[in-house]
């Protein structure tokens, strides 16, 4: 006799996560690494300065992917820093 594998997974709700960031880079690569870190799923450059300053929204389904975007950003050669300011989730698919 076999079962059904548990379908709970199709009935959690889903989640929404947004941090943002501000990562420091070498100036003269700040472009460069904006258009590096914009190709990541889920991100966006929302300012660069002239010293070297992005400031990044990452947006995905869970905590995880969000983590992995910053830890992709700072292995990049030329990134000196990234620090995490605000993280935000919610519930999608209410009660």
């Amino acid at each position: 006799m076999s079962q059904k594998p548990c379908d709970t997974e199709a009935t959690k709700d889903q989640e929404f996560h947004v941090s943002s960031l501000v990562v420091l880079t070498q100036p003269p690569l700040r472009h460069q690494l904006a258009e590096q870190i914009g190709a990541l799923e889920g991100a966006e450059i929302h300012a660069v300065s002239d010293e070297g300053k992005l400031v990044v929204t990452l947006e995905g389904p869970s905590q995880r992917p969000i983590m992995a975007a910053i830890d992709a950003i700072q292995a990049m050669p030329g990134v000196l820093s990234a620090a995490l300011i605000y993280h935000q989730f919610d519930e999608l698919g209410g009660h």
